[in-house]
This record gives structure tokens, sequence and C-alpha cells, in this order.
């Protein structure tokens, strides 16, 4: 069983999160499909349903603190705040968190890993687009110099070796859109020789396409990210893993399911002045110390009654 902050109970040690991000890269048989999370509430479902990776989007995260569009707002701090939450829940399970562009020059960059490292995060992904950035589904994207992003993840490796911790490197490129593919690898290839572990082609726009990134950058592990209703097809683990993909994140699966469920609920509020089963079929309603159990009611009560505590001896 897992404690408060995810060590066992039993003494052992258990790897870190980035330790078993790296032996699941490994994995020649391996996809990773990692489901889009944004807040403590949507990690914890994820991390009940036995997922060996997360996602945190930071489209999502743009949204859920901030109330805002994805349109570059995110600051350091509102994206490490909310990763260094979402990795203490279970340290053991590898979170990959989007880091935009760095934040800044290449000292920003380095700070950003660092900060990204103490926060507990596995992995991190910096792409090539100015500061003043956008969603990589959304038109009109504006990208650095080539020399600028190789400049980024040299940073990023160099505050990764300094920091004495490990981080997986993801390096983005929004190219394909702009400036077609063959400086999309160019740039991939860049930044996987200035450091990157893994190589993210934004925007891929078929499967033949898919697979030709994935030969042209091996042994490099690449990433796919499956937007829905964005550019890209919308391919199944199982297809990332035939194509040739290690890791398949779906960014906007929390936000998407989320919207409609709360949207009909504030509907049926507003219409009828009281809310119906979030489950019509069954009629079925959660209390909330179901819900709460999601968010661990009772590692904690556990936890609280073996130190001596009596307030829930009886349960809650």
């Amino acid at each position: 069983m897992s404690s408060l902050n995810g060590s066992t109970t039993n003494g052992s040690q258990r790897l870190t999160g980035v330790q078993k991000l790296r032996q699941l890269l490994a994995d020649k048989e391996k996809v990773l499909a990692c489901p889009g999370i944004y807040d403590g509430f949507t990690a914890r479902i994820a991390l009940e349903e036995g997922f060996d990776c997360l996602y945190m989007t930071g489209a999502g995260t743009t949204m859920s603190r901030l109330g805002m569009a994805d349109m570059g707002v995110a600051t350091l701090n509102d994206m490490v705040t909310n990763a260094a939450m979402i990795c203490s829940l279970d340290t053991s399970v590898p979170v990959i968190a989007d880091a935009d562009t760095g934040y800044g020059g290449a000292i920003m960059v380095g700070r950003t890993v660092s900060q990204y490292i103490r926060a507990g995060v596995a992995g991190m992904h910096l792409e090539d687009q100015v500061v003043t950035k956008r969603c990589g589904h959304l038109k009109g994207k504006q990208l650095v110099p080539l020399e600028e992003f190789v400049a980024r993840i040299k940073a990023a490796s160099m505050a990764r070796q300094q920091s004495q911790g490990d981080i997986v490197l993801i390096a983005r490129t929004d190219a394909l859109q702009g400036f077609g593919y063959d400086e999309a690898i160019k740039r991939l290839k860049s930044a996987v020789a200035a450091g990157a572990d893994v190589a993210f082609l934004e925007g891929i726009e078929s499967r033949e396409q898919a697979e030709a990134v994935c030969k042209e950058l091996a042994p490099t592990p690449c990433l796919y990210n499956n937007v829905a209703g964005g550019v890209s097809p919308d391919f199944s683990a199982q297809d990332c893993k035939e194509i040739g993909y290690k890791i398949v994140i779906f960014p906007a699966l929390a936000m998407e399911w989320v919207y409609p469920a709360v949207k009909e609920a504030c509907k049926q509020l507003k219409a009828n002045g009281t809310v119906g089963s979030p489950e019509p079929k069954t009629g079925r309603r959660y209390s909330p110390k179901e819900l709460f159990e999601v968010c661990g009611l009772n590692e904690a009560m556990e936890f609280d009654v073996k130190a001596g505590g009596t307030a829930y001896l009886n349960g809650a």
C-alpha cells in the first residue's frame, strides 16, 4: 500500500518517477499512453485507473488555474506549482509536464529545468515557438531560429547535469505547419544532438508522415500528440505502437469530458432548480465520501490512526 507521499509502507524503496519513465522508455514492447490531467482531482482519477504515466497539459493548466485560453499566458510559477502538487500525489508514477518555451532565454530555461526537477517532474517538453506562443493546433504560430531552439535544449541539458538530478528532456518542434517536414526533422535532430532524449513533432498530418518521423529519428524515442479535433489523426495507443512511437499523450482527455458534463449539470440547475444523476441510465449519484475516497480519504484516515490520532477511529 502507498503512504500519503507515494512511498511504500513496508519501508521498501520504489523507483522515482524519472527512473520509472526511463525504464518504461527502454522497454521495447511498451508504448506509454498518458492521459491529459490538469489538477489534483483529474490526476487522482487517472491514478485510480492504474496508468503508468500521466501528462500535465499546459492548456488544461492554463484554463483551470487562470481561466484563460492557451495563448502563452501561463508563467513558470503557474506551471511548476501545479506540477509539484500533481507529482506529490504518487511519487512512483511518472508525470510528463508541458514546459512551453522554457519561459525565456537560456538562463531562464535552466531555471525552469531545475525547478521541474525539484518538483519531481519525470519528463518535460520544450518547444521552438516564440515566448508569446499558442496551442500547437492553432494557426499562425511563430518560431524562433534554429540556433535559438538548440540553445534552449543545450541550456536544459546543462541545467539537468548541474542539478545532480534527472529529467527526461523532450524536444518539440512546431515547424511542420509553417516551414515544412525537412526543417522540422532538421530541428529535431539538432535538438537530440544538443541533449534531448525524446523527439516530438507537433501537428503530424498523416500516418505515412508519422511512420517517416519515427524511422528518421530512430533510435531516439518519439512522442505523438493526440489532440481531439486537432490537425493530427486520431491514433490509438496501439496505432502508435505499430507506427513506432514510444509515448502518446491525450492532453484534452479530461478537459473534453469535463466540459459537457459540467455544462449539462449547470443547464439542469438553471432550468429546473435541481440537478439529476450524472449517469442517467442508472440514476447513480456520488456521495461526498465516495468522491473524497478518490482523493485518498481512506489512506489519510489510516495514517492518522497509525500516528495515534483518534478523530477517525470509527471511520468517516
